[in-house]
Parts: structure tokens; sequence; C-alpha cells
């Protein structure tokens, strides 16, 4: 009966039947506001990952967009882990604001953790690709269970990790997001929401420019593996 409350809690909320109501105060909106600026950064993650998912198609042919695109959804991952990290910390830290409008379910609080640290761990290796090079990243680092472990390997598992947990919290999530972020309602700190996140998109763009050259021998490296660099 527990495990079928909490999945339907996760339900109620993916279909837009039961929502948190975020307290609305000045500045910077509260946590009304936050909840805006993770939404818009979270559809913004999605476009880019969907567009990076296509490059999987054919790695080969597409790898200066794989890699161009794994390095513009850098910046944006790390402003929804800051959003989503403070108004965890603020309600862990008994903000009476953020307590007033409540936790997700319980599902999705366990599932939180996953996301952030497999995303992370899938654009962080991905950039360690790139800094090493085709030859490099070859390299036995270790040997587990008679398998031999490179850092293709470990981005291989992190995107392996990172599709289960996403598409989980996309499942849930992307309803109430674009519900969210196309509602018209007076939250303070509009223009603030906006500011980081066109600063985010500009330095997305800049690193994925100076990036690109440096991955520059991905494509002649022979026969990339399926997953190669994000």
């Amino acid at each position: 009966m527990a495990l079928l409350q909490l999945t339907t809690d996760v339900f109620a909320e993916a279909t837009g039947r039961r929502h948190r109501t975020d307290a609305v105060i000045p500045g910077g909106g509260g946590p009304a506001g936050n909840a805006r600026l993770t939404a818009v950064t979270g559809l913004v993650l999605l476009a880019g990952f969907v567009a990076e998912l296509v490059t999987l198609l054919d790695v080969s042919g597409l790898i200066d967009w794989h890699v161009a695109i794994g390095v513009l959804l850098v910046p944006p991952a790390l402003l929804k882990t800051a959003s989503t990290g403070w108004r965890m910390i603020r309600y862990y830290a008994g903000s009476q604001v953020y307590r007033a409008s409540g936790p997700p379910p319980m599902l999705l609080r366990l599932l939180g953790p996953v996301v952030v640290l497999s995303t992370l761990g899938l654009l962080g290796s991905g950039l360690a690709l790139i800094a090493l090079g085709p030859d490099a990243s070859r390299h036995t680092l270790v040997r587990a269970l008679g398998q031999r472990v490179d850092a293709i390997t470990v981005h291989q598992a992190f995107f392996a990790c990172w599709s289960v947990a996403t598409g989980l919290h996309v499942l849930a999530r992307l309803a109430p997001a674009m519900a969210l972020a196309g509602r018209r309602s007076a939250v303070p700190g509009g223009r603030r929401r906006f500011a980081a996140v066109a600063v985010t998109l500009a330095v997305a763009a800049i690193a994925a420019v100076l990036l690109l050259g440096a991955a520059a021998a991905w494509p002649h490296a022979g026969h990339p593996p399926e997953l190669q660099a994000p």
C-alpha cells in the first residue's frame, strides 16, 4: 500500500492533478520564482539533450555537433543544479516559505540526486574525453570482472544511468514544467531569471566555440564507439 501511495502521488503531480502552491515573496520571487527558473532551465536542457541524442544516430559524421551540443549543455545543467539545490537547502534549513510550499513526492526526492549526479557525470566525463583525446581515452583505467574500463567506458556507464533516471524524471516533470513555464503571473524577479538564463546560454555558446577546437582529433580517430563524447 505504501508503494502504491508513493506511485499515486507521482502520477498525480505528473498529470497536474496535484501541485505545490509556491509562495511568492518580493525580490526574486521566493519559491514561486525558483520554480519558474527551474522549469525554464529544465525545458532548455530537455531540448538540448534531445538534439544530443539525435547525433548518436551517426556519431562519426556528427561528432562536431555531438561535442558542441554537449558543451552547450554544461552551463544550463549547472544552473538547474543550483536552482534545485538552493530550494533543497532552504527547505531543509527550515525556511518558512519553502517549507510551506512543501517537498516533491518521495519517489521524486529519491530520484533527484540520481538525475543530478548522472547528468553531471555524463557531461563531466564527456569533457574529460575532449581533454584526453581519442588515444588516451582508450587507455585502461582499471579491470573489473575481467573487463577493461577506460574513459569511454565510464562515459557509457554514466549514459546508461542517465538514460533511465532522466527518462523517469521527464515523464514525471514535463507536463508540470511546461505548464509552469507558460503560466503568466506577477512573480517578482522575472528579469533576473531571464538574465540568468540568457547569460548561461551565452557562456555555453562561448564555451562550445572554444572547446570545439580541442575536439578536432575525434573525427579522425578511426571508428569511434557509439557513445563517444557529449
